[in-house]
């Protein structure tokens, strides 16, 4: 039998990411698979470093929480079409060091858990144009 939660209390605890991690998070996208978990070294190539505005995402609802703003937008600092792997969130609380993964996924083109549209070359401009977390238990 599975557990399931009401849609507030799924929303509930996706809201809590952002308050428990810092509203200015960083995303790093890098080559290769993504690690075991989130307390694991990192692996792969820095492909970019996206540092997202202050409250970077909107209040869930319904189980679902999306990015604040428009785009997400840096120049990438990779390699010449180095193709992307996985993606890490990092934390910005002021009591934490900036280093902590506080969410990882995979990330491809086409596909993955960040869907990009091309590999990734040094110098160019990546924008996420959509990112959703969504909680389960539905």
């Amino acid at each position: 039998m599975a557990i399931q939660l009401r849609a507030e209390t799924r929303s509930a605890r996706l809201d809590t990411i952002e308050s428990l991690n810092g509203a200015s998070c960083s995303l790093r996208i890098y080559t290769g698979a993504k690690p075991a978990d989130c307390t694991a070294a990192n692996s792969g190539t820095l492909l970019c470093t996206i540092l997202l505005p202050a409250d970077w995402m909107q209040n869930a609802s319904a189980g679902s929480k999306a990015k604040s703003v428009a785009a997400w937008t840096v120049t990438a600092s990779g390699g010449a079409g180095d193709t992307p792997g996985h993606f890490r969130l990092y934390n910005s609380q002021a009591t934490m060091d900036g280093t902590t993964c506080c969410i990882q996924g995979t990330s491809a083109v086409g596909s993955g858990d960040l869907s990009m549209d091309g590999t990734i070359t040094a110098g160019q401009t990546v924008t996420i144009g959509t990112f959703t977390l969504t909680d389960g238990n539905a």
